[in-house]
């Protein structure tokens, strides 16, 4: 980020911003760091009270009602052309692969069930895909995951808002049948990012605002550990 920007100017591009709501997360301003051109405070911080004081707008946030089935048949864990895919899928297929192949069951996100799963019905509509499916069988949670890579520099507030979109954005009662799981089964929004690195860091700090709208939203942040190339889970 080269310019600074003053808080007024922050405010100004979230009013511009806030008629659609289901590409909020992917806006610019939601990754500067630092503190405001005029000393009024941390980026974040400012953005998260904005949206606290706005949080009825995140109901604007539309279902996509997915006629084709959630679960892909072609997902099967194998990176076939190395050199296309994003690391963050790479991390994301060999998970997917521990729990398929290997029987991993990983301590609180349990088994992972899918990657990459599609959001859109028709190709014009504007929505990503869910990073990772988690269930949790002995506690009837489905956790949909947001991974970023390890040298991801995304701020927390991105994470939770993508997160929280895809949350919104599926159609919850399709995608528990198409994956075959109870219907009394929790569907809970989760970051998943790596522990030690960025956005681990910026949870250290005295975020008040965040862990605010955190705690209003019911997301969960997850953490992911890799030692010697072994994945663990931690919260």
């Amino acid at each position: 980020m080269g310019k600074k920007y003053s808080k007024e100017e922050i405010i100004k591009k979230l009013e511009e911003s806030k008629s659609e709501m289901g590409q909020f997360y992917s806006e610019n301003f939601l990754n500067y760091i630092g503190e405001t051109s005029d000393k009024e405070g941390d980026y974040t911080e400012i953005i998260v009270g904005w949206l606290l004081d706005n949080i009825e707008l995140l109901n604007d946030i539309e279902m996509i009602s997915r006629k084709s089935n959630y679960k892909v048949k072609t997902h099967d864990g194998i990176i076939k052309n190395e050199g296309s895919k994003r690391e963050e899928e790479k991390i994301a297929m060999k998970l997917f692969e521990l729990s398929q192949n290997q029987g991993k069951v990983f301590d609180i996100i349990g088994k992972i069930i899918d990657y990459q799963t599609p959001l859109k019905d028709i190709q014009t509509d504007k929505a990503g895909k869910i990073d990772l499916l988690a269930y949790n069988e002995e506690e009837k949670i489905l956790r949909i995951l947001e991974l970023k890579r390890p040298d991801s520099k995304e701020t927390m507030l991105r994470c939770v808002l993508e997160a929280y979109t895809y949350l919104k954005v599926v159609d919850k009662d399709k995608l528990l049948k198409d994956f075959g799981l109870p219907e009394n089964t929790k569907i809970k929004a989760c970051p998943f990012v790596f522990y030690g690195k960025e956005q681990y860091k910026e949870m250290q700090e005295d975020r008040k605002n965040l862990k605010e709208l955190i705690e209003k939203l019911e997301i969960e942040v997850i953490y992911l550990k890799e030692e010697n190339g072994e994945y663990s889970v931690v919260k």
